[in-house]
């Protein structure tokens, strides 16, 4: 069946997140926040993040789409926590894509949907403080 599909193309680690995905969901009044959609899939992914002394607390996610896209929001959901925003504005989808242990290669655009969700959101975060 499908299970058996998901364990041929996909990492162990990939697996892992999209049975068990980490910190899935949206914040309450969220410091950060973006929602980001892949035109060629249909992917979307939102994300929400608590931000405290200019450091990620917090991460959650909301994302509709294929194992590759959920397993990546989570995967970076856990890698970002505690990092700083300029670090975490660093992560580029090639980071990710080594995390999770490789994605096959017509599902690289799911991690580009995690990168630049968070940075969207972080961005969102940073314009707030501006108008403060």
């Amino acid at each position: 069946g499908s299970e058996m599909c998901i364990r041929d193309s996909y990492s162990d680690k990939v697996v892992q997140h999209f049975e068990n995905p980490q910190n899935s969901g949206i914040l309450e009044n969220p410091d950060g926040e973006a929602i980001v959609s892949n035109p060629v899939c249909g992917d979307t992914m939102s994300v929400t993040l608590r931000i405290k002394n200019l450091t990620i607390v917090n991460m959650q996610w909301q994302t509709r789409g294929c194992p590759a896209a959920i397993a990546t929001s989570s995967y970076t959901s856990e890698f970002v926590r505690g990092m700083s925003l300029k670090e975490a504005r660093e992560v580029s989808r090639e980071v990710i894509t080594q995390g999770i242990g490789g994605l096959p290669r017509d599902k690289g655009h799911c991690s580009v949907l995690a990168a630049d969700a968070l940075k969207k959101a972080i961005s969102s975060y940073e314009n707030k403080q501006k108008t403060l």
